[in-house]
């Protein structure tokens, strides 16, 4: 069997790719900003903040990495230097890396701040460059009133040569700068990212589906289908772990490619928000409605038509000889689903519910049409 991941590599978070699908706006601006300042010799910062899976660091390291092509600005070297502060969470353990960047080994112990700022000047005497740092995850170095983002931001002032901060957050980490520091962070330099949204998420999943699955492996459904699972918060990280784990579970199971069943697989294991006990509290009818749709989709692939859902339940009260719903409770005891987050419904334009498509991401649906067959008292051998 041919594998389907063949460079699952382009699918971690600390993958940086060539193209930044659609935040190649944010790029560009960001870009000719410091291409401009750095030309005219003047260090430039930038407060960037958005949620999980925005883009953010990507973005940064994008940046970073364009900078560096141009070689040399004001007839220095352009460097960046990238430290995660999660790691790095004090002002001392940051300025370790910073030592390093400038070709300084210090111990990690013995030293003050006041004599690491020192060696730092020192050593950037000896190579002179201008520095573009990129603090990611900031909040755990500004929450505990860092001295160093003031001291970067006046890096000419404090004579530490040229340098420009670039500070990655998920919250905006404004009103934890001291005054001093807020003052380089106005309005022109701070950028918040915007969620992805659906489309986004899909076109990011196609490139990288691109770099990462075999050619065949998968289609545009598959895509838009983790894309709907994640758009919900925006993270197109979730959406790349999603895809890796669809394509893994395809493979485990002998898949030429990647089937909706692999990714409901994948999102149960991930992100599982179906438990048998929430089953367990479900009406008889909201657990024949969610049998019939588990049981087509088994067939179908990602949703289906909430008429085909209909007559698909229509024929499952007949096997279990129940008597029929009326397609005014079918529809509530859907909408009731809906809410209780076990159900997708997406409406067509003209809102009418009969034209609706039913998706349910949250198991594979192969196992929860087990499950519910067992909780109406069928058993494997009433199974379709």
């Amino acid at each position: 069997m041919a594998r389907i991941l063949v460079r699952e590599e382009t699918l971690d978070p600390s993958f940086l790719p060539a193209k930044l699908v659609r935040r190649e706006h944010e790029l560009d601006v960001t870009y000719r900003r410091y291409r401009d300042a750095l030309t005219k010799g003047l260090p430039f910062h930038l407060l960037l903040t958005g949620g999980v899976g925005s883009g953010k660091t990507a973005l940064a390291r994008r940046l970073g990495a364009d900078l560096e092509r141009i070689g040399r600005v004001g007839g220095f070297p352009l460097r960046v230097t990238y430290i995660n502060c999660w790691r790095r969470a004090s002002d001392r353990t940051v300025m370790l890396d910073l030592l390093r960047s400038v070709q300084v080994s210090l111990p990690d112990r013995g030293y003050s701040l006041s004599e690491m700022l020192d060696v730092f000047e020192q050593g950037l005497r000896r190579n002179p460059q201008h520095l573009v740092v990129l603090l990611d995850e900031a909040s755990a170095l500004v929450r505990q009133e860092t001295k160093l983002v003031y001291l970067l931001t006046r890096s000419h002032e404090v004579h530490l040569g040229s340098i420009s901060l670039i500070l990655i957050a998920v919250e905006d980490l404004f009103p934890y700068l001291d005054p001093a520091s807020r003052s380089s962070f106005g309005v022109t330099h701070r950028l918040s990212l915007a969620p992805y949204d659906r489309d986004a998420i899909t076109d990011i999943l196609a490139s990288r589906a691109e770099a990462a699955l075999r050619p065949g492996s998968f289609d545009r459904d598959v895509l838009e289908q983790i894309a709907r699972i994640a758009a919900p918060n925006g993270d197109a990280r979730f959406a790349l772990e999603l895809l890796g784990g669809a394509a893994h579970a395809a493979e485990e199971a002998g898949a030429e490619a990647i089937g909706s069943e692999h990714v409901r697989r994948a999102k149960g294991s991930l992100l599982p928000t179906v438990s048998e006990t929430q089953l367990e509290a479900l009406s008889t009818n909201q657990l024949g409605v969610l049998l019939a749709l588990s049981r087509t989709l088994t067939r179908r692939g990602a949703t289906v038509p909430s008429q085909k859902l209909r007559a698909g339940h229509t024929a499952l009260l007949e096997e279990l000889r129940a008597p029929p719903m009326s397609r005014t409770t079918f529809w509530r005891t859907l909408k009731e689903l809906e809410r209780d987050g076990l159900v997708v419904l997406e409406t067509s334009g003209a809102g009418s519910g009969e034209s609706s498509q039913v998706a349910m991401d949250e198991l594979p649906a192969s196992y929860l049409t087990t499950l519910l067959e067992e909780r109406l008292g069928r058993g494997r051998a009433g199974k379709a």
